[in-house]
């Protein structure tokens, strides 16, 4: 009797302590996963500690950017934000720059598009959206919700960091929600930029993906870090994953929402883009 105790007990005291490191484990994992907001806008007014309207022209888009929520183009009420894209009936100027500083020519149409720029950055993290579109599948349509690198030198250029030419690491691209209408109907893209390592170089394809979604309802569209990974999520859901990907976005992101018309093709009245609110989470 006291061999077998001899024998056992030494064996018992190192299961119990393999259990005890895996219950600590386990609580290590657990609180890992907790995520705790450290930033999140439910659009009871447009909030410039947040916000700014970013105004400049990009991808040949065919609208002119305005700000101060002129014709209705970013308009805040009922605790929701509006971006729309408008058509006036009548070309008018527009004083968009592209990065070279070439104007934008006469447009009828006008857009808004805000970004949180110098006022919302963060590192890594999880960001999230809850939006809807008010139609989609229509030519032209190009709504979007997505991240930039904080040192990005297109504007507004406000600090002396603001540099960095995109795709490089500093102004790294990453796609929550995009949703192309010329080709798509209730199908949204989402995915990582891969720099390709000069100026205005990057591969759209190799890590974006297509997805379907009731596009006319509302949704939360989300990426996260997860280790070296980018994790994207449809309401909570992984849809998408960018292997090894999260590494290349070490950087400060800043948010962007924006509703853009991006060819020729004419439209009537106003396109709508809602966002109910917009957080930012980090990992407790």
């Amino acid at each position: 009797m006291k061999y077998l105790f001899k024998t056992t007990f030494p064996i018992l005291i190192g299961l119990l302590l393999i259990a005890c490191k895996q219950n600590k484990n386990s609580m290590s994992e657990t609180s890992n996963d907790t995520w705790e907001i450290d930033f999140i806008d439910e659009f009871e007014s447009f909030n410039a500690d947040n916000w700014q309207d970013q105004l400049l022209w990009v991808n040949n888009e065919t609208h002119c950017y305005v700000p101060d929520n002129q014709f209705g183009t970013r308009e805040v009420s009922n605790g929701t934000l509006k971006l729309k894209v408008v058509n006036l009936g009548e070309k008018q100027p527009c004083s968009n720059l592209d990065k070279h500083g070439n104007q934008h020519p006469d447009t009828e149409y006008v857009a808004g598009r805000i970004c949180s720029k110098n006022k919302k950055e963060f590192i890594k993290g999880k960001w999230t959206a809850r939006l809807k579109l008010s139609s989609n599948g229509e030519a032209s349509m190009f709504p979007a919700w997505w991240l930039l690198g904080a040192q990005n030198n297109e504007p507004p250029v406000q600090e002396a960091n603001e540099s960095v030419c995109w795709p490089l690491t500093g102004s790294g691209e990453i796609d929550i929600f995009e949703h192309h209408g010329d080709h798509l109907k209730d199908r949204f893209t989402t995915g990582a930029i891969k720099s390709l390592g000069e100026c205005d170089k990057g591969d759209w394809w190799t890590h974006r993906k297509d997805f379907p979604a009731t596009l006319n309802d509302f949704h939360e569209y989300s990426v996260e870090w997860e280790g070296s990974d980018l994790v994207y999520r449809l309401d909570g859901k992984e849809i998408y994953r960018n292997i090894g990907e999260g590494d290349n976005y070490p950087e400060p992101m800043f948010a962007i929402l924006n509703y853009a018309k991006i060819t020729d093709s004419p439209m009537n009245g106003e396109w709508v883009m809602e966002v109910d609110w917009v957080k930012h989470e980090y990992r407790k």
